[in-house]
């Protein structure tokens, strides 16, 4: 099985707003002279964050006029069919969580924080 490397999704991101903007297209804009909405998952919550901005800019670069995303598992699960060869966008989502670690020798405990993205490949319902 072949390994392929890990995108970097913010520089994918950065290179779209980058684009856009480029093209004299402000991506923090909602393209008015598309049919778009709110950019949504497939059970309709709307995205929040950079997730709005650059899902808009994919479905106005793409073409798409539906506003549902969803990943592969979640079409499946919805009945929906994921072309062969198609390509995904980046959904992603940012948090933190608490680690308590306790020194061996002392038993003193410390909490830290830490920050991660995870990012899932999302389609979108287009036809």
């Amino acid at each position: 099985m072949t390994r392929h490397p890990k995108p970097d999704v913010a520089q994918v991101i950065t290179d779209l707003i980058l684009e856009k903007i480029a093209a004299g297209t402000a991506p923090w804009l909602k393209p008015w002279t598309s049919t778009s909405t709110r950019p949504l998952r497939h059970n309709g919550v709307p995205y929040s964050g950079i997730n709005t901005f650059f899902l808009w800019a994919v479905a106005e670069s793409c073409g798409y006029a539906s506003p549902y995303w969803m990943t592969f598992r979640q079409a499946l699960e919805l009945g929906a069919h994921v072309r062969k060869g198609e390509s995904g966008s980046f959904s992603v989502f940012y948090s933190s969580a608490r680690k308590t670690d306790t020194d061996r020798q002392t038993g003193e405990t410390t909490e830290k924080t830490i920050r991660f993205m995870k990012w899932n490949h999302v389609f979108n319902g287009a036809p």
